[in-house]
């Protein structure tokens, strides 16, 4: 029994990742957004940039249940097995960014979206590099090896940002050394330009502190295995939790903590923050036996990267419909059912609630799925 609620605590945990992940993507509009459902503009924190990082944690806690299979297999099947999905998570985030691949000009023709334009990394790809890295890492090398690797990864990257960025501050958005490499090898084209300008959140440079994340989701996976659910298990994780918050703070001081950037005091924060969030799951579903809620984010949970992947497929879709106002202008689907439906509740109340609806919308697609025990791996 305590086994499946180990689980249930990393599907409840996994899910709240993805549950707030649509929430704060899907705002009625940002310009109105509360500003706790907002990333940092630069260096600091909010409880946003918690989850992206929440959710590269769960994706270790995951592979280290997963690589006790491992050595049951033979090699070139373990390979064929990690190097495919990250082939297929990597190219269903690439085809993510470049849909519906056709774009509507003002008289509503239709206009194929070049290649030579198409964003190359992005959340779907930097998911799938860090569970390549890892899994390749933890296939070949023993644990300690891999956590020590971490350590060193965090301590180059330092190293690298401040080192290798131009100008006065080699940490700002358009000096900074993860910038220079994704330019150099992509070209301005093939950026995320939301900022105003070609720079990538998830480019390449940051994946390898992201990796991090992954590790650090193994090996609590594999202390949560090795200790059972015991009070020696969640003292320990929450031990841990404290002191990677404590090393995030204190390394902000000489390396901000940044998402945008992914720096290595980032990594630390977010590692506790994602450690004790998963400590308080676990007392709650394995110590206390309270199950109440928990299968709501449970619904979340089991199909995370199918329902993530539907949210940002309907969202791009609601932009691309084109709609006719009573005034005659045109706009699009998205912003039309805001100001319609949503808006006039009140600009920020209003913003909030449209995203909170169009969660429910997506958990209701995975909650049929889960009644049917419908699991859509990759």
């Amino acid at each position: 029994m305590l086994a499946v609620n180990r689980f249930r605590s990393l599907d409840v945990f996994r899910g709240l990742t993805v549950c707030f992940m649509i929430i704060v993507n899907t705002p009625g509009s940002y310009t109105t957004t509360y500003a706790p459902l907002l990333h940092a503009s630069w260096h600091g924190f909010t409880p946003t940039d918690l989850v992206f990082p929440s959710f590269l944690f769960a994706v270790g806690n995951a592979m280290s249940f997963v690589a006790v299979k491992w050595q049951e297999l033979p090699q070139q099947q373990v390979l064929l097995k990690i190097i495919k999905r990250s082939f297929l998570i990597f190219l269903l985030g690439y085809l993510m960014y470049w849909f519906p691949f056709v774009s509507l000009d003002a008289d509503r023709n239709l206009h194929f979206l070049p290649f030579a334009n198409t964003r190359v990394f992005g959340v779907l790809q930097r998911i799938a590099l860090c569970y390549l890295f890892a899994a390749l890492l933890f296939y070949y090398l023993k644990e300690r090896w891999v956590y020590i690797l971490a350590v060193i990864v965090l301590l180059l990257y330092w190293a690298v940002m401040i080192g290798f960025g131009t100008g006065p501050d080699p940490l700002s958005m358009q000096t900074n050394a993860a910038l220079r490499l994704d330019l150099w090898l992509l070209g301005p084209n093939h950026l995320y330009k939301g900022e105003g300008f070609p720079f990538d959140p998830e480019g390449l440079l940051s994946t390898f502190p992201a990796m991090v994340n992954v590790i650090a989701g193994y090996w609590v996976g594999k202390h949560i295995q090795t200790k059972g659910s015991s009070y020696e298990m969640l003292s320990k994780l929450l031990l841990f939790g404290i002191s990677m918050v404590a090393l995030g703070y204190v390394w902000d001081w000489w390396f901000p903590i940044n998402k945008k950037l992914w720096t290595s005091s980032y990594v630390c924060y977010t590692v506790g923050l994602s450690s004790l969030v998963l400590s308080g799951i676990m007392y709650v579903i394995d110590f206390k036996q309270q199950q109440r809620g928990a299968r709501f984010f449970e619904v979340f949970g089991k199909n995370p990267l199918f329902i993530y992947l539907l949210s940002e497929v309907a969202v791009i879709l609601l932009w691309f419909i084109p709609v006719t106002q009573s005034n005659g202008s045109t706009t699009h689907l998205y912003p039309f059912i805001y100001k319609t439906v949503f808006e006039p509740m009140g600009a920020y109340f209003g913003s909030f609630l449209f995203a909170i609806v169009y969660m429910l919308l997506n958990w209701s697609v995975g909650y049929v799925l889960h009644k049917r025990k419908i699991y859509i791996k990759v």
